[in-house]
Order: C-alpha cells, then structure tokens, then sequence
C-alpha cells in the first residue's frame, strides 16, 4: 500500500514571535488578534499608545502574550527602537507584518512638502527600513522568516480621486516585495503582500465620509470587514506557503482591475 504525506498546512505558529506596525485599529489591529490566537508572540505597535495597551488587555485577557511598543514610522529612531525592544521583550521577531499606512487624501499638486514627506515615510520608507533591520537579524542568526507586506488595490489603479501619492506609495510596497523576495530567498526569508480592497477600517470611515457611498460600484456592494483577510494573512507565514515568496494576494472582493 502507498502512503502519502499529510497535507502541509498548519496555523500553529507557537515559538514565533511577530511584530505587526499600526495595531491600533482596523487591519492592523485584527492581524495582531489573529497571529495571537495562533500562539504567536506579538508586538503591538502604533502612535497611539493608550489604544496599544487596550489591545494588549484583550490579547492578554483569551490568554495570549504580547507587548505594546509604541512606533512612528516616520521616525527613524523610533523605528531602530522597535526592533530591539521587540527582540528583548518577545525574542526576535521571525513574522513582520508591514502595515502601517496613512491616506493623503488630497490632490498632488495641492499637498504640503511636510504631507508628502509623511505620507512616503509612513507609507514606504519606514516599512523598508523595518524590513532590512529585522531581516539583518534573521540572518545573523540564521532564522527563517515570513513577512506579509500592506498594499492595496490602490496601487493597480488610480481613478482621481485625490489620493495619488497613496496609489504612488502602495505600488512601491508591492514592488519592494517582490524585489526583497529575490534578494533574501537565499536566506529564507519569504516576503509576500497582501492588496486589499476597501475594508472596514478608520481610513476607510474617512473615504466614506468624504466620498459618499462607494459601495455602489462594488460589484457585491458591500465593504468587507478585516476578519476575512484571516486565511489569506495566516497561510502566508505559515508553513504551507513555504514556496511562496514575491507574491501579492489581491483580496478584493472582486472591485480591483481585472
């Protein structure tokens, strides 16, 4: 008789430890609970430090363990910071989540050089300068690791309403994945992104707020809510997505480019 392995999938991720930028609400928020319900170590990060440690009491509370570390991904200290303290806290992360991000919601040639500067910080440079630190410890200590970068269907299509530096920026995240993906898969580092749609999330109330109802060009009419991006967020730094790496996962609900 022939026997055949067991499929290779598996959402414990005991003995990991992932650092998630911008949990303070939306996505991010979401992501930290569900790595942490899978026995991740999480590290809580964001401004807004009192929403950290109200998460951190959640997380806690069903019995997971993690630690709010506040960040400003435009501060390059704050940055250096957040990697150290996560690794002297939780051990060094193997699982980053790139998902920080801020809209500009203005038109190009109306934006503030200080708003540019923000929003290409937040948005791209910082979540690049995360990656290379935490990458320099996964090789050092010769660890595999997983990181799952933000994009957005924004980056695929820009259709003028405001928002091009934000188009502009989820475009280079979608690219910095797929080129890091190449240069570390000697060391094992999968880098892969996700490029949601629209999702339930404060960014989103304030499109909604400032555009109307855009769930009538949905093709299902509707905005999705963050818990259905679980299984997309959980195979990538799993071991079942262990080939996988430079790829972007449009989770979209069918509203993206086609």
């Amino acid at each position: 008789m022939t026997t055949y392995p067991d499929p290779q999938f598996s959402n414990d991720l005991s003995g990991s430890t992932a650092l998630v930028t911008g949990t303070t609400s939306g996505l991010g928020k979401r992501f930290a609970i569900t790595l942490a319900k899978c026995g991740a170590k999480v590290a809580l990060t964001g401004r807004r430090a009192e929403r950290l440690e109200e998460l951190a009491k959640d997380i806690e509370a069903f019995g997971g363990t993690c630690a709010p570390i506040p960040l400003d991904m435009t501060d390059t200290d704050s940055i250096l910071n957040v990697v150290e303290e996560t690794e002297k806290q939780l051990g060094t992360p193997d699982i980053l989540i790139n998902n920080a991000g801020i809209p500009d919601a203005q038109r190009a040639h109306k934006m503030s050089v200080e708003l540019i500067d923000q929003v290409i910080d937040t948005n791209l440079r910082g979540p690049y300068v995360l990656s290379c630190q935490v990458a320099r410890r996964l090789i050092d200590k010769k660890m595999p690791g997983r990181m799952v970068n933000i994009s957005s269907v924004g980056a695929y299509r820009y259709d003028g309403n405001g928002a091009a530096l934000y188009s502009i920026t989820k475009a280079g995240i979608a690219r910095m994945t797929v080129a890091l993906a190449v240069e570390w898969a000697r060391f094992n580092i999968n880098v892969n992104g996700i490029a949601p749609g629209a999702f339930s999330s404060e960014m989103m109330d304030g499109m909604v707020s400032r555009m109307g109802d855009i769930t009538q060009r949905f093709p299902r009419g509707r905005i999705c809510q963050p818990e259905q991006m679980d299984s997309t967020l959980l195979y990538l730094v799993s071991p079942s997505s262990e080939c996988v790496t430079g790829t972007v996962i449009m989770v979209d609900d069918g509203q993206g480019p086609r």
